[in-house]
């Protein structure tokens, strides 16, 4: 089962709603995706799960767990001043190194108010998913002026969707 995880905590952010499209474009091409959004990680888990404090977290520790199953990924990251959350980071240092990320696979997804689409925030991702040994499909999808791309569930821009469909294909190939 391919794991979407939704970039940021923010409540009811655009990357969650990607995170939705891109799962039934999955689902039309037969494979089973399952979304992990980070606004579901414990509130404190980076004073009560990481370090010395590994593994005592019950609330994150089902997260952990979550992953630590996927062997594919994508990752829906909204770019915040230049790169990605910070809280995405966090989430990142909490899993267990280097195993949970070490020779699995995953897509980037990067959306954005701006006209960069993220490119940035995924390219900082790409050097720290490298650094954990996983494999970055080279397909990195920007999605620039978000807010002017959408309506409230649905993309509207047809190059978006066409990118994300064929993104969300070679994934399932990789």
């Amino acid at each position: 089962m391919i794991k979407i995880i939704v970039g940021t905590n923010r409540k009811n952010a655009i990357s969650g709603i990607i995170a939705k499209i891109y799962q039934q474009l999955l689902a039309q091409h037969g494979a089973k995706a399952e979304v992990i959004s980070l606004a579901d990680l414990p509130e404190d888990f980076v004073f009560t799960a990481l370090y010395e404090h590994n593994g005592k977290n019950k609330a994150f520790n089902t997260i952990h767990n979550q992953i630590k199953s996927g062997d594919k990924f994508v990752f829906i990251v909204p770019e915040y001043n230049g790169s990605f959350p910070g809280i995405l980071k966090s989430f990142i240092d909490g899993m267990t190194y280097p195993n949970s990320f070490n020779s699995k696979k995953c897509a980037l997804v990067g959306i954005s108010s701006g006209i960069g689409g993220g490119g940035i925030a995924l390219s900082h991702l790409t050097d720290i998913f490298n650094y954990l040994g996983m494999h970055v499909l080279a397909n990195k999808i920007k999605l620039a002026k978000i807010e002017e791309n959408m309506s409230k569930e649905h993309v509207t821009n047809r190059l978006y969707m066409t990118l994300l469909n064929e993104q969300a294909k070679m994934l399932i190939d990789f």
